[in-house]
């Protein structure tokens, strides 16, 4: 017997960091309505790759610019509002983080060591993500 393929939208997104005194560190944003600690991402705008799409989403969810690693890390998938989205990501060495960005009212942002990223995060498949990146980011 087959399986149904199950309909995903395509999302992209990237994971912010930054390596402080050895320790790697990641930007979480709160969700719009603050209740999850997620990662910019969105769906991929007409016209746009996904890496540029994904690094438009960082500077506009998290405010924070950087040099995106266009080789994808991962995936992960969520359910929203009846929806089922797949999230390819990126990886974003954060050069600056702005004060003032298009979400800042919206959002809150807070630089995490990776460790901790991980506990906030809800989401099992994102949390399988972020435990890869130790190996993955040069400290």
């Amino acid at each position: 017997m087959r399986r149904k393929k199950e309909n995903y939208f395509p999302q992209s997104g990237v994971i912010p960091y930054r390596v402080i005194n050895g320790k790697i560190e990641i930007i979480l944003i709160t969700s719009t309505k603050h209740r999850a600690w997620v990662i910019p991402k969105g769906g991929i705008s007409k016209g746009m790759s996904a890496v540029d799409s994904a690094v438009k989403e960082a500077w506009e969810e998290a405010g924070v610019i950087g040099q995106v690693h266009t080789q994808k890390i991962g995936t992960f998938k969520y359910r929203k509002r009846g929806n089922k989205y797949r999230v390819t990501l990126f990886l974003l060495s954060v050069k600056t983080t702005l004060d003032n960005w298009p979400e800042s009212i919206q959002r809150q942002r807070q630089w995490l060591e990776i460790n901790q990223a991980i506990r906030l995060v809800k989401e099992v498949s994102l949390k399988r993500v972020l435990h890869t990146l130790k190996n993955k980011i040069k400290i």
